[in-house]
């Protein structure tokens, strides 16, 4: 399954979430993915009901949390005791998200989505990103946009998200270091590094917040594809206006399997290095994914002077380029990266959940001109259904693919 963001009316985390509740992600799956953070329960609840916005019936998703900061701007320049208030920097956040029990893909997404908006407040304030702190009310309930999207769209099976243009705004908005100008200009720096496309927005008014800008160039690509439709799912947002202030996903199956691939446009960047401690590229490989690379490799090479070095390459979609080469060129020696533009052919992804002796395990599908070529059990279920139930991974493995094949 495909989806297709449609933005008349701009994007904020939990209009995204109103999007994939209506499209039939229950609420309390929702409530489920947040208790794996261990958030303190007193600190946070979320409600979802229906909505009239003008003539569109939509889902409203509420998310509540403790009186402070402004919602949706969670970043200030502070330490992390500050005001009688805790902050939490990108490096509490990413270790909160990484000790959950959420996937491996929902962890480094949701990772990726807050360096995304760590590096945009960064450039805005001329600061680094041990200075970028989230105040403890804008964290949280960043954190339940950001994780909560991201579940959503991997429990729902989407398997390639698109989007459209951003409506881009005038006026002002207030935030921890007071009234700033539309769009804000976190929002601003999220989607220049992403080079997305905006238009006039319908009227005055925050229509894109940062966190929702983040939430769409991590996770979707800017074109409209061609697909066949099947569900239309509709997110309210907060602010009533006179227009309708909603966003639309659209959900359906791709009409080809290169519809997807075809559009999208992936760049390998590379660099030489033959003087950087070798224990370094370790923790660099884990943040490039975090970051949203799509692949990274390693390759031994002769350097100049007889010197042995190390070719670093990375596979990123094209929006991602600019961040992707920030941090190679923060966090290694070398003084340039290459950037090419290259070409792929995709098979098409199907996910589908089977029953085994064990429970529950999602079986990715490979296809290719309309046939299953392969079968691929999803690693983190079959480890935890491994560790719950005490048996041999291979044999959940095993059931998994068994399953599959009787279907």
């Amino acid at each position: 399954m495909i989806g297709y963001l449609d933005l008349p009316s701009g994007i904020s985390g939990d209009m995204f979430l109103g999007c994939l509740v209506d499209a039939g992600w229950p609420i309390e799956q929702l409530r489920g993915a947040l208790r794996q953070l261990k958030l303190p329960a007193r600190d946070w609840a979320v409600e979802s009901k229906q909505v009239m916005k003008g003539p569109f019936r939509a889902t409203l998703v509420d998310v509540r949390v403790t009186e402070g900061a402004p919602i949706g701007h969670p970043f200030v320049l502070a330490p992390s005791q500050a005001h009688g208030h805790t902050h939490r920097n990108l490096t509490d956040i990413r270790s909160m998200i990484q000790s959950s029990d959420l996937p491996g893909i929902v962890k480094e997404q949701s990772v990726a989505v807050f360096t995304r908006l760590a590096h945009a407040e960064a450039r805005v304030h001329g600061s680094t990103l041990d200075q970028i702190h989230f105040h403890e009310v804008g964290a949280l309930d960043a954190i339940i946009d950001i994780v909560g999207t991201v579940a959503a769209i991997h429990e729902l099976g989407i398997e390639a998200l698109c989007s459209s243009a951003f409506p881009m705004s005038h006026g002002w908005t207030d935030s921890q270091h007071g009234k700033l100008p539309l769009p804000a200009p976190a929002t601003l720096e999220i989607l220049s590094a992403a080079g997305a496309p905006g238009i006039p927005g319908p009227g005055e008014g925050e229509h894109v917040t940062p966190t929702g800008a983040a939430l769409v160039c991590e996770l979707a690509k800017f074109h409209q594809p061609a697909m066949q439709l099947h569900k239309i799912a509709i997110g309210a947002g907060k602010r009533d206006s006179s227009w309708p202030n909603v966003a639309r996903l659209w959900l359906g199956a791709a009409q080809s399997t290169e519809v997807v691939s075809a559009a999208d446009s992936i760049v390998q960047i590379e660099t030489n290095i033959d003087d950087m401690n070798p224990q370094f590229y370790a923790p660099l490989s884990e943040r490039l994914f975090a970051a949203g690379a799509l692949d990274v490799w390693l390759t031994p090479i002769q350097m100049k002077k007889n010197r042995p070095g190390v070719l670093l390459g990375v596979l990123a979609n094209s929006h991602n380029q600019r961040v992707i080469a920030d941090l190679i060129l923060r966090e290694t020696t070398t003084l340039g990266v290459r950037v090419t533009p290259v070409h792929r052919f995709e098979a098409e992804r199907e996910m589908k959940s089977v029953s085994t002796s064990f429970g529950m395990v999602r079986v990715k599908l490979k296809k290719w001109n309309g046939h299953t070529i392969s079968a691929m059990p999803e690693y983190e279920d079959c480890r935890r259904l491994s560790d719950e139930k005490k048996v041999p991974l291979q044999e959940v493995y095993n059931a998994a693919l068994t399953a599959v094949r009787s279907v």
